[in-house]
């Protein structure tokens, strides 16, 4: 079989890896429009990862070399999901990626009448959040009866953090931003509600060395949770987890302007102020820290016999030995597991799909536990 990854930077090259490792009879085609970086990583990878160069903006390209393969990651920006889809309903061919832009999604779920009709499966939104902690909250809302609330909570940090932010980079700068900047959708007794970013500060705690740390609203990681629990469940919110300090002096920052789209001469030419912000943070936070993912899941709700409360949480570390970080291990690998999942028929349902509708959340815990990614579930009830 035959296994398309479209993206060999961070994230598409650990799923390559696991790809790799996991099907090493098969092979695994990374492509990218840098060929350099693209050998680079088939050659740490290993023997079965074939090296492509290729320009995600030629269809009639990308149509001709994803044509046969068991499934497709995009592990492109997120901009280009949408004719990525497009190009693999026209070849015929299973498809997941990482998702990331809500706008997006919507319009590649425009799509799902012309994948079924191909009789394949579209999955995007495979990553972290949303992504994996998606199918966590739809995996746990199966234990009850009578849904109440939903809290999410995940953040990648520095194993060592510095000061002033208590930050750095791990994944899009712009991601973040836009997480940051745009504006939250939540349910709040039982209505959809838009709400400001960075609000709803709260402490959060998690075992040491981590202790108490604080969580706020960013905007899309629920994606479309909203709209498929709608009218099912009273609250449901995700929030973004960082070290004690960090909202209240990057907040101070977005109330300044500094993400606004407003011009300003920087050297001899014209940049927006979000442009010359995402440049400054590039290059501030960015030092190198071994990185740590944290991420909880709390259902609460009522059983027949009592009220219950759910939690699925995880902590995963930088992987010394594989030297990758643990968003791209919390990212790269659930959107792996995805990709074989429909290259091996485990995902039935045809069209475009998000993840917390269509993928087994019992088989991703546990092939998330083989990659020790330990997904633990504790269960605390109140009986009648």
């Amino acid at each position: 079989m035959k296994y398309t990854v479209i993206g060999a930077g961070m994230m598409g090259s650990a799923a390559a890896y696991d790809l790799a490792k996991r099907n090493p009879g098969d092979e695994i085609v990374l492509a990218d429009i840098n060929i350099q970086q693209t050998r680079s990583a088939a050659t740490a990878i290993g023997g079965n990862v074939t090296p492509v160069r290729i320009d995600v903006n030629n269809t009639r390209e990308v149509i001709k070399l994803i044509e046969g393969s068991g499934a497709v990651i995009s592990a492109v920006t997120y901009s280009v999901n949408y004719q990525m889809t497009k190009a693999a309903i026209e070849a015929g061919v299973p498809m997941c990626d990482l998702g990331g832009n809500n706008d997006v999604v919507e319009r590649q779920l425009s799509l799902d009448e012309a994948a079924k009709e191909k009789g394949i499966t579209i999955v995007p939104n495979c990553g972290l959040a949303p992504g994996l902690i998606n199918i966590l909250a739809m995996e746990g809302t199966k234990e009850f009866e009578q849904l109440d609330s939903i809290h999410l909570r995940v953040g990648g940090l520095p194993q060592h953090p510095r000061p002033p932010l208590y930050y750095q980079i791990v994944f899009s700068v712009e991601g973040l931003i836009n997480e940051y900047a745009e504006k939250a959708t939540v349910i709040r007794d039982g209505k959809t509600e838009l709400i400001d970013p960075m609000s709803g500060l709260e402490d959060i705690e998690f075992p040491e060395p981590f202790g108490t740390l604080e969580a706020f609203n960013t905007s899309g990681g629920l994606s479309t949770l909203t709209q498929l629990l709608d009218g099912k469940v009273n609250n449901l919110d995700y929030k973004t987890i960082r070290y004690k300090g960090h909202c209240e002096k990057f907040k101070t920052l977005l109330d300044l302007g500094f993400a606004t789209s407003e011009p300003m001469m920087v050297g001899g030419s014209v940049k927006t102020n979000r442009e010359f912000f995402a440049d400054l943070l590039r290059k501030k936070l960015d030092y190198g820290d071994k990185d740590v993912v944290l991420a909880r899941a709390t259902i609460s709700g009522r059983t027949a016999t009592a009220a219950k409360t759910l939690v699925y949480e995880f902590v995963d570390y930088y992987d010394d030995a594989g030297k990758m970080t643990a968003m791209m291990r919390t990212t790269a690998f659930p959107t792996s597991i995805v990709a074989q999942m429909l290259a091996h028929g485990i995902i039935t349902e045809r069209g475009v799909r998000v993840p917390e509708v269509c993928v087994p959340g019992k088989i991703m815990i546990d092939e998330l536990g083989k990659r020790n990614i330990k997904i633990t579930k504790k269960v605390t009830e109140v009986w009648n």
